[in-house]
């Protein structure tokens, strides 16, 4: 039983020699070894050693023209010991080039092969080396292209699966089919919930049993083990229930791993649904939003066990370092940052992540003596440690709103749009919005939002400028940055912020003026 292992092959898909025997332009041939297609070759190398064992790290076809080999060695034990080495090694084949060296491969190494079950290939004098390393990385390119595709698809059914009436069934078995394997589901107390596939053996059953349990009782993400020829891994999903996916099947190619993985992060979404038993609550809180509800209204039915604790939110902008969000990776960010209610819109994902809860909501002293203290939204900490900040995540670039009551979500979604185009233009991973007690707040708020309205009248009218001032004023006039930020080409900044000073007859250079149009710009 292993928790992670190290791959003695890169995770490239290994090619066939009866793929690469098969290549015409080779004319390669096999002289002693077991049958090609049970042979798999990771990569080639070439070499003229008389001992390459320490050049070796396995999965090779080693290609040599026979320049090491001495004088007399065919009645000796030369042949024996060389092709011993490449064995221990690792070695997935031999391939002998005939000329200049050698007319013939030699006799004694051909039976040194077949006693050592080598795979021994004759490599004719017209083939090079290089032309035989070069057909291997092309078959590994193609190997390569077809495991991506067959990963895709499989994400897409895992996807699809999900979708369906019985979503748990629906993925375990889409999962099973997959690998051509068992797929089985294990609730907190080990119990199968649900499972898919082949059944296999007692023997196998127990060991995959035992493998989710090793998973749940070490807090380990992932664990695999070999039993009776059948591969096992177990995967502890990522709800905190203690629920874990579990697989067994007899071949393991490369991208079953992440064809496993997507499923686990399907379930994880699905238990944590089953769980909470939020799925209804969240759906009449729909309803009524569509019925004409408050926010505030509706906000206790979208919170973790009920979510009468829950008094704050954040909201959350997100968008992926390469490409556009698709939904399975959408969700596993809203699993990561604790919250099912996530929203995809072309290429930004929103999430709306519970922020504070009531003191007995997390157990601690003066429980249901009413909220707790008040959370500092600039810094995110404070005299309760019930107040949860979404962190950044790997691969994302996030923008996170101040903590707010339901009643100022659009605000917040404004704060967290606004904090994401700042840290992609300042290439940080996450931005929170940085609101505080300041001297605006001296201001009565009718008279600030009439002030606002007056200086800002000129330039009211066309969206784009006033998004293009906030944005360059919030980035320091930097007009690199705020092309970043708004997915505009600097000239066109250049041109807006131009056209702003006209309109609004003021110096943006000054720094008075600057203070004064931010003040407003934020009303």
């Amino acid at each position: 039983m292993q928790e992670s292992a190290v791959p003695p092959t890169p995770p490239t898909p290994p090619v066939s020699l009866a793929a690469l025997l098969s290549r015409e332009d080779l004319a390669l041939r096999q002289l002693a070894g077991p049958p090609a297609a049970e042979v798999r070759v990771h990569w080639a190398h070439t070499s003229e050693m008389s001992d390459p064992f320490p050049y070796l790290l396995g999965g090779e076809l080693l290609l040599t023209a026979g320049v090491h080999i001495p004088a007399g060695a065919e009645s000796g034990t030369y042949f024996d010991d060389y092709v011993s080495r490449i064995v221990a090694a690792g070695g997935a084949a031999l391939g002998f080039g005939v000329a200049p060296v050698h007319d013939t491969v030699p006799r004694a190494l051909v039976a040194a092969c077949a006693a050592y079950g080598l795979p021994l290939v004759e490599v004719p004098p017209r083939t090079t080396f290089s032309g035989v390393a070069r057909a291997v990385w092309q078959l590994m390119a193609q190997a390569r292209l077809a495991e991506l595709r067959r990963v895709s698809e499989a994400q897409q059914g895992l996807a699809a699966a999900a979708s369906r009436p019985d979503p748990v069934p629906s993925v375990l078995r889409r999962l099973a089919t997959r690998l051509d394997g068992r797929a089985v589901l294990y609730g907190p107390d080990g119990a199968e919930i649900a499972a898919a596939g082949r059944e296999p053996g007692v023997e196998v059953r127990r060991a995959l049993a035992e493998l989710a349990r090793y998973v749940t009782g070490h807090a380990s993400s992932t664990a695999t083990d070999t039993v009776a020829g059948i591969r096992l891994a177990a995967y502890a999903l990522g709800t905190g229930q203690g629920f874990v996916l579990g697989v067994a099947a007899r071949h393991r190619e490369s991208g079953d791993q992440t064809i496993a993985s997507v499923a686990a992060v399907l379930l994880s979404l699905l238990t944590g649904e089953h769980q909470s038993g939020t799925g209804a609550a969240r759906s009449s809180a729909l309803v009524r939003l569509l019925l004409g509800a408050r926010p505030e209204e509706v906000a206790p039915l979208l919170g973790g066990g009920g979510g009468e604790g829950v008094t704050h939110w954040h909201v959350v902008h997100a968008r992926p370092a390469t490409g556009s969000p698709d939904p399975v990776s959408a969700s596993a960010l809203g699993t990561a940052l604790g919250s099912p209610l996530v929203d995809t819109a072309g290429d930004v994902v929103r999430v709306l992540v519970p922020a504070a809860r009531h003191a007995d909501a997390e157990g601690g002293p003066g429980a249901g003596a009413g909220p707790a203290p008040a959370t500092d939204p600039g810094t995110g900490t404070g005299a309760s440690a019930a107040v949860a900040t979404p962190a950044a995540q790997p691969g994302w670039t996030l923008g996170v709103s101040a903590p707010v009551a339901p009643a100022e979500w659009p605000a917040a979604d404004a704060q967290a749009g606004r904090a994401l185009a700042r840290a992609r233009a300042t290439r940080v991973p996450l931005v929170r919005h940085g609101a505080r007690p300041a001297l605006a707040d001296l201001v009565p708020d009718g008279e600030a939002e009439a002030h606002a309205r007056a200086l800002l009248a000129p330039v009211a009218a066309v969206p784009a400028l006033t998004e293009t001032l906030r944005a360059w004023l919030s980035l320091h006039g930097s007009w690199d940055r705020t092309a970043v930020a708004l997915s505009v080409h600097r000239n066109t900044v250049r041109q807006r912020i131009a056209r702003c000073a006209a309109l609004l007859d003021s110096d943006l250079d000054d720094p008075d003026v600057r203070m004064e149009l931010w003040f407003a710009l934020r009303r």
